[in-house]
Protein backbone atom coordinates (compact mmCIF):
# COMPACT_ATOMS: atom_id res chain seq x y z
CA UNK A 1 0.00 0.00 0.00
CA UNK A 2 1.35 3.60 -0.35
CA UNK A 3 -0.04 6.74 0.64
CA UNK A 4 0.04 9.92 -1.36
CA UNK A 5 0.23 13.82 -0.24
CA UNK A 6 0.57 16.70 -2.98
CA UNK A 7 1.73 19.81 -2.38
CA UNK A 8 2.82 23.13 -4.25
CA UNK A 9 -0.56 23.91 -5.20
CA UNK A 10 -1.66 28.06 -5.05
CA UNK A 11 -2.81 30.91 -6.97
CA UNK A 12 -0.64 31.88 -10.35
CA UNK A 13 -1.36 34.43 -13.07
CA UNK A 14 -1.83 33.34 -16.44
CA UNK A 15 1.47 32.46 -17.80
CA UNK A 16 3.07 32.22 -15.22
CA UNK A 17 4.55 28.76 -13.49
CA UNK A 18 4.16 25.89 -10.18
CA UNK A 19 5.26 22.85 -9.47
CA UNK A 20 3.52 20.23 -7.67
CA UNK A 21 4.95 17.39 -5.60
CA UNK A 22 3.51 14.34 -4.49
CA UNK A 23 5.66 12.48 -1.59
CA UNK A 24 4.57 8.72 -1.24
CA UNK A 25 5.23 6.68 1.72
CA UNK A 26 5.95 2.98 1.52
CA UNK A 27 9.06 0.96 0.33
CA UNK A 28 7.57 0.06 -3.30
CA UNK A 29 7.09 3.60 -4.86
CA UNK A 30 9.41 2.43 -7.88
CA UNK A 31 7.05 -0.19 -8.78
CA UNK A 32 4.10 1.99 -8.94
CA UNK A 33 2.92 4.14 -12.50
CA UNK A 34 2.52 7.66 -11.32
CA UNK A 35 -0.25 10.11 -13.13
CA UNK A 36 -1.36 13.38 -12.07
CA UNK A 37 -4.83 14.13 -13.04
CA UNK A 38 -7.11 17.14 -12.22
CA UNK A 39 -10.93 17.70 -11.74
CA UNK A 40 -13.39 20.95 -11.69
CA UNK A 41 -16.27 21.05 -10.23
CA UNK A 42 -19.26 19.01 -12.20
CA UNK A 43 -16.82 17.16 -14.50
CA UNK A 44 -15.04 14.03 -14.27
CA UNK A 45 -11.45 13.68 -13.15
CA UNK A 46 -8.91 14.14 -16.13
CA UNK A 47 -5.58 12.51 -17.27
CA UNK A 48 -2.47 15.21 -17.24
CA UNK A 49 0.49 12.62 -17.37
CA UNK A 50 1.78 9.71 -16.38
CA UNK A 51 5.37 8.33 -16.07
CA UNK A 52 6.76 4.78 -16.12
CA UNK A 53 8.36 3.23 -12.69
CA UNK A 54 11.72 3.91 -13.91
CA UNK A 55 10.93 7.21 -15.08
CA UNK A 56 12.14 6.48 -18.66
CA UNK A 57 8.76 6.53 -20.40
CA UNK A 58 6.38 9.95 -19.85
CA UNK A 59 2.79 10.34 -21.68
CA UNK A 60 0.40 13.66 -21.80
CA UNK A 61 -2.29 14.84 -22.44
CA UNK A 62 -3.02 16.67 -25.35
CA UNK A 63 -3.82 19.75 -23.73
CA UNK A 64 -0.83 20.17 -21.60
CA UNK A 65 1.32 18.58 -23.85
CA UNK A 66 4.98 20.97 -24.62
CA UNK A 67 3.35 23.12 -21.31
CA UNK A 68 3.79 20.43 -18.38
CA UNK A 69 6.50 18.01 -17.52
CA UNK A 70 6.10 15.04 -15.19
CA UNK A 71 9.54 13.82 -13.13
CA UNK A 72 10.09 11.46 -10.78
CA UNK A 73 12.94 10.83 -8.17
CA UNK A 74 12.80 7.04 -6.87
CA UNK A 75 15.21 8.21 -4.12
CA UNK A 76 12.80 10.38 -2.36
CA UNK A 77 9.41 8.58 -3.02
CA UNK A 78 8.45 11.70 -5.08
CA UNK A 79 6.93 12.83 -8.39
CA UNK A 80 6.61 16.18 -9.75
CA UNK A 81 4.64 17.99 -12.03
CA UNK A 82 6.10 20.72 -13.58
CA UNK A 83 3.41 23.58 -14.56
CA UNK A 84 4.60 26.41 -17.08
CA UNK A 85 3.05 28.89 -19.17
CA UNK A 86 -0.24 27.89 -17.32
CA UNK A 87 -3.56 29.06 -18.87
CA UNK A 88 -6.94 29.97 -16.81
CA UNK A 89 -8.38 26.34 -18.03
CA UNK A 90 -5.60 24.87 -16.06
CA UNK A 91 -7.98 25.94 -12.78
CA UNK A 92 -8.48 22.25 -11.12
CA UNK A 93 -7.93 20.71 -8.12
CA UNK A 94 -4.52 18.05 -9.40
CA UNK A 95 -4.32 14.71 -8.00
CA UNK A 96 -1.60 12.35 -7.34
CA UNK A 97 -2.72 8.49 -8.15
CA UNK A 98 -0.35 5.62 -8.27
CA UNK A 99 -1.18 2.41 -10.80
CA UNK A 100 -0.08 -1.23 -10.57
CA UNK A 101 -0.21 -1.58 -14.46
CA UNK A 102 2.27 -1.01 -16.32
CA UNK A 103 0.74 2.05 -18.44
CA UNK A 104 -2.78 3.80 -17.86
CA UNK A 105 -4.29 7.00 -18.36
CA UNK A 106 -7.43 5.55 -17.08
CA UNK A 107 -8.63 7.24 -13.68
CA UNK A 108 -10.46 4.00 -12.30
CA UNK A 109 -7.08 2.19 -12.97
CA UNK A 110 -4.95 3.93 -10.52
CA UNK A 111 -5.24 1.99 -7.09
CA UNK A 112 -3.98 4.89 -4.80
CA UNK A 113 -4.93 8.73 -4.95
CA UNK A 114 -3.93 11.76 -2.84
CA UNK A 115 -6.23 14.21 -1.37
CA UNK A 116 -5.59 16.45 -4.15
CA UNK A 117 -4.13 20.57 -4.01
CA UNK A 118 -6.09 23.20 -5.85
CA UNK A 119 -4.31 25.12 -8.66
CA UNK A 120 -6.00 28.64 -9.65
CA UNK A 121 -4.97 30.37 -12.69
CA UNK A 122 -6.11 34.05 -12.76
CA UNK A 123 -6.11 36.00 -16.30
Amino acid sequence: QVQLVESGGGLVQAGGSLRLSCAASGRTFSTYLMGWFRQVPGKEREFVAAISRRGGDTYYADSVKGRFTISRDNAKNTVYLQMNSLKPEDTAVYYCAASLLVLTTTAAEYHYWGQGTQVTVSS
